[in-house]
């Protein structure tokens, strides 16, 4: 009888360990409808489900880049140098709206691929090779930009950011098409086996004649790749080529990444669990704007949701 009620609670706790973030979740939503009489209203839930999007998207490539051990705390800086090339090529060059997206998304997938040959091949360590990227990436924005905004953009592309499918922003279409293909691509491919691989035992992946730099290049790459569709995305709902746009927002990708369950030694995690844990971010966010809190004690709020989260994953690991 006692085993048998051991069973019972030992497998309450793993369902409940394993569904946590959506529990969280919940209770979240639960506890601001409460709060606010307009937090489960239908413009806002779009409003929510709109500004996730954006975030999403960047912490998609977060999470491949976490699971395999690694960090990028360059996305942010990626994703304004995106958005301004994209702008300056329509706007102060006149290009086609599809060829200057395509050159935005390969200047951020260049940056992304740096990283990760500095990574890969030179051996740096991540978070240096990134904290300077984050630097590198927005003085180049600055130096494009000239410190100002570039904004007047036509109807076509500000489809992307601002447009409709139906009763859905595209922007969220977007971002499902992204978080299937992710999807696909870690629990279906070879390419997602290793990267799980590399972050669970580098060494013995390596041993077995895996080329794990190839496969670090290539996660960061993609990595900077989804940071530039953010960026287009987000100057395209804004109309305008912000230069300091996307500050702050690898703590928001980091943050997603870790309430959504993934491990920040690597190996371990999901990418439905990431957008999980971005909703969380993006409800907190709305509702602390709702309840009309200081920006500055949102800024404490989300930093405890962050030491939170590093602290969950560090306790999961013992």
């Amino acid at each position: 009888m006692n085993n048998e009620n051991n069973t019972s609670k030992k497998n309450f706790l793993e369902i409940i360990n394993k569904f946590k973030t959506g529990i969280g979740l919940l209770i979240l939503v639960i506890v601001l409808s409460f709060l606010s009489p307009y937090f489960l209203a239908i413009p806002n839930v779009l409003n929510i489900i709109r500004q996730v999007s954006i975030i999403a998207i960047v912490s998609f490539g977060m999470t491949m880049v976490i699971l395999t051990g690694g960090i990028d705390l360059s996305v942010g800086s990626m994703l304004a140098f995106s958005g301004a090339i994209t702008a300056g090529m329509m706007v102060n060059s006149g290009l086609n709206v599809f060829l200057a997206i395509l050159i935005g998304l390969a200047a951020g997938t260049a940056l992304g691929f740096f990283n990760g040959l500095a990574v890969a091949k030179a051996k740096l360590p991540a978070f240096i090779v990134t904290l300077a990227m984050m630097t590198i990436a927005r003085g180049f924005t600055l130096i494009y930009t000239d410190g100002r905004p570039i904004s007047g953009f036509n109807e076509t592309f500000r489809f992307f950011g601002a447009g409709y499918l139906g009763r859905i922003p595209i922007p969220v279409v977007i971002m499902f098409i992204f978080l299937i293909i992710i999807y696909i691509l870690l629990k279906k491919t070879p390419l997602g086996r290793y990267i799980y691989a590399i972050g669970g035992n580098e060494t013995a992946t390596k041993l077995s004649g895996i080329n794990t730099d190839k496969i670090k290049i290539a996660v960061y790459a993609l990595n900077g790749f989804l940071a530039s569709v953010s960026g287009i995305i987000l100057t395209s709902r804004l109309n305008s080529a912000q230069p300091m746009s996307g500050e702050g927002y690898e703590l928001d990708a980091i943050a997603a990444v870790v309430l959504g369950g993934t491990s920040l030694s690597g190996g371990s995690g999901t990418v439905i669990g990431t957008i999980v844990g971005a909703l969380i971010i993006a409800v907190l966010n709305n509702g602390l704007n709702l309840l009309n809190v200081s920006s500055f004690y949102q800024l404490v709020a989300k930093g405890a949701v962050i030491l939170l989260a590093v602290f969950l994953d560090r306790k999961s690991q013992q």
